[in-house]
């Protein structure tokens, strides 16, 4: 399931929205410069606007910073009972004007304490002890997070620090901020929670999450606010709902808002809207054949195609019964045959004919080469054909 998410957020996060026909639900007006909303079951753009725009991402660059310290962890590099020590470097973000955590050179924090200091309280300086104890230093931290962000095809990100403040070359875009949020939600889920912890206390220190959403809306369980001049008011906000087809997430992105409350209300404004207007469709389930198709020179007469996991897709509400399914394979089907090897696409439109998605078509049983005979057989039968 993981990879077949990875596959369709490459796919969707590069070309798409659904949004093309003339039924197409228009979004309500976003007070942002830069704004996009993400069905995470789907991995379909709803809405958008600028998305692709370089923009001063401000804290969400902590996003990055946390997924690259959720990896060192999952690799055992790190635990979360380990303790840290707090450089000078560290410590001297008091004077960066940024949020912190509070630490200092005396103290030493665990990963834990310190991994909430980066996502509830936004702390600089712990973004920057974590990020030392993964890299050894920040510029190798740096260009950890550069080389993640080339590796998924962020095209418009490029990180300079690991707090987000504000620097010549520090850039990111709507589109590339929803992409590590989504990777950050599928590959560490137990780590996900984090994000939505309302507050945390580190040295007799309370702070409050930022993110106003946590206490407005009970679907919403995460994910990270940002602010800094350049940048004005940034939230990326996920929301998990109950639909007939089972639990649906949805992931905002806005930048360049006013205020506090402006990122929370058009953030909000985001979310309802794609629950209220789209249908999530559950249109194959996984491991489930769609088709099953004769197979030549294999032990087996024939194979079971079917997609990678899971199929849906996200249509404007009351379209979903009138969805058309094109399964496109190769023909003839040679074994040997391997599964999850892809052997064609199927295509999902609307009635009126505009796509919808395109996913590939998988063998979901494995067909090995059958004996030589049964091969000199159906060679000869193919040349017959």
């Amino acid at each position: 399931m993981k990879r077949f998410l990875s596959f369709c957020l490459a796919a969707a996060m590069a070309l798409t929205s659904v949004a093309a026909s003339a039924q197409t639900p228009q979004p309500p007006e976003i007070a942002a410069r830069q704004y996009i909303l993400l069905d995470l079951n789907s991995q379909q753009v709803l809405a958008e606007r600028e998305a692709d725009a370089q923009a001063d991402p401000a804290s969400l660059t902590k996003l990055m910073t946390a997924y690259l310290v959720f990896a060192a962890i999952r690799d055992k590099k790190l635990s979360l009972e380990q303790t840290l020590p707090v450089s000078q470097r560290a410590w001297a973000e008091r004077k960066g004007g940024g949020s912190l955590m509070f630490v200092d050179t005396t103290m030493t924090p665990r990963v834990d304490d310190l991994l909430k200091g980066v996502i509830v309280q936004s702390g600089n300086d712990a973004s920057v002890v974590l990020a030392e104890a993964v890299g050894g230093s920040l510029d190798v931290f740096v260009g950890m997070m550069n080389k993640q962000a080339q590796a998924w095809g962020l095209k418009n990100t490029q990180f300079r620090n690991v707090t987000g403040l504000t620097e010549p070359g520090h850039y990111s875009s709507a589109r590339d901020v929803a992409a590590v949020a989504a990777k950050i939600i599928t590959d560490f889920p137990d780590f996900y929670t984090l994000y939505s912890t309302r507050q945390f206390t580190y040295n007799r220190i309370k702070q409050d999450n930022r993110n106003l959403l946590l206490g407005r809306d009970p679907t919403v369980d995460g994910m990270k606010t940002g602010y800094t001049d350049a940048a004005g008011y940034c939230l990326v906000a996920s929301a998990v709902r109950d639909m007939p087809n089972g639990k649906r997430r949805l992931v905002s992105v806005v930048l360049g808002t006013a205020s506090r409350e402006a990122r929370a209300a058009e953030s909000q404004k985001l979310l309802n809207w794609g629950f209220q207007a789209w249908d999530a469709v559950r249109l194959f389930e996984a491991d489930k054949a769609i088709v099953t198709v004769p197979v030549w020179k294999g032990k087996q007469p024939e194979a079971q195609l079917g997609a990678p996991g899971a199929l849906y897709v996200t249509v404007p509400k009351g379209e979903g019964d009138k969805l058309k399914t094109q399964v496109e394979r190769t023909d003839p089907l040679l074994a040997p045959l391997t599964q999850g090897q892809q052997v064609g696409q199927i295509k999902v439109s609307t009635a009126g004919g505009t796509p919808v998605a395109t996913v590939p078509l998988v063998v979901l049983q494995p067909v090995e080469l059958a004996g030589i005979v049964s091969r000199t057989w159906d060679a000869l039968r193919l040349w017959i054909r």
